[in-house]
């Protein structure tokens, strides 16, 4: 099985501060563990490339880039809320996680890859359609989505999200549309507030949601429940064109920010299940992307397992 993968150094540019939880460390480390490991040379490098406006367009605001890169350029130290610090390369930097992505949904539309993980910065899943929060400025995954949709003509777009925080923001952008799943496992209730059991979607939308909030001190059993009993049939229900996964691995037992207690394994097995339901229904169609993980150990070992996972590996 062929993975692509996906890093640009350039990501290390958008400086958040030394305090700040989502730091460039999460990428140095996480590469230089994966350096280590004898497989990685296996994987087929994607580059990064800037996207097209159009794209960004397709879920935020016509005028919201701008505002963001206008801001930025006066000095501003955050944008809309403070915990998204910026600094003077944060905008594009941005926007390159974004085109990262697209990069690698173009590997595995035009099977170069059979699947995909994008090692990016900053996280995307809270970025509403004009306001940025939780750390992101732009929706990486909900761009994909759209992206998947209008440029390849795809009709149904499977969007699982296992951040230990709700995707308020992708939640939001698609949930009066029947076209896209949007399915999340996440603390709760947590930052930001949302995703709860009963919030399915609005109007034709309805139905297109599923919530799986899960108590501080859930465990690896708690996942697999809610995996085996409603995120499997509901995705079997769907029958997706294409799978993108909101890769957060924050949820880890050794996270700093949450207070859920998976494995790393069970990162892999959660990875697994959903190859699995690709293969069922889209020939195998993934692309993953980074969005939290803030163990700068846990993190690096979570992803290791994950792109394992993506290779066709088994377990260490």
């Amino acid at each position: 099985m062929t993975t692509g993968f996906l890093y640009d150094e350039r990501y290390l540019q958008h400086d958040t501060g030394a305090r700040h939880p989502e730091r460039s460390a999460r990428l140095t480390s996480t590469m230089q563990h994966l350096n280590a490991q004898p497989w990685f040379e296996t994987l087929q490098r994607i580059d990064a490339t800037m996207p097209e406006r159009r794209w960004i367009e397709t879920v935020h605001a016509t005028d919201y880039s701008d505002r963001v890169a206008a801001q930025i350029s006066d000095g501003a130290p955050f944008i809309d809320t403070p915990d998204v610090s910026v600094s003077a390369d944060s905008h594009s930097v941005a926007l390159l996680a974004s085109g990262g992505v697209l990069q690698v949904v173009d590997a595995v539309m035009q099977k170069r890859v059979e699947n995909g993980f994008a090692l990016i910065r900053p996280p995307g899943h809270h970025a509403e359609a004009s306001t940025a929060l939780g750390f992101c400025l732009f929706n990486n995954v909900a761009i994909a989505a759209r992206y998947l949709q209008q440029h390849y003509g795809l009709d149904k777009i499977l969007v699982v999200d296992w951040d230990v925080h709700h995707g308020n923001g992708t939640q939001h952008m698609f949930e009066e549309d029947p076209s896209v799943l949007y399915v999340s496992t996440h603390q709760y209730p947590f930052y930001p507030g949302t995703g709860a059991y009963s919030e399915t979607g609005i109007g034709n939308g309805n139905g297109a949601t599923l919530n799986c909030p899960m108590a501080a001190g859930a465990t690896d059993d708690d996942y697999r429940r809610a995996f085996n009993e409603k995120i499997t049939p509901k995705i079997d229900e769907f029958k997706p064109d294409a799978v993108l996964i909101s890769a957060g691995f924050d949820a880890h037992q050794a996270d700093p920010l949450g207070q859920i207690n998976l494995s790393t394994e069970m990162y892999g097995w959660m990875s697994q299940r959903l190859m699995e339901a690709a293969d069922r229904h889209c020939e195998g169609r993934l692309v993953s992307m980074l969005e939290g993980g803030y163990n700068l150990d846990a993190l690096a070992r979570c992803v290791a397992r994950h792109l394992q996972a993506l290779m066709g590996a088994a377990p260490d």
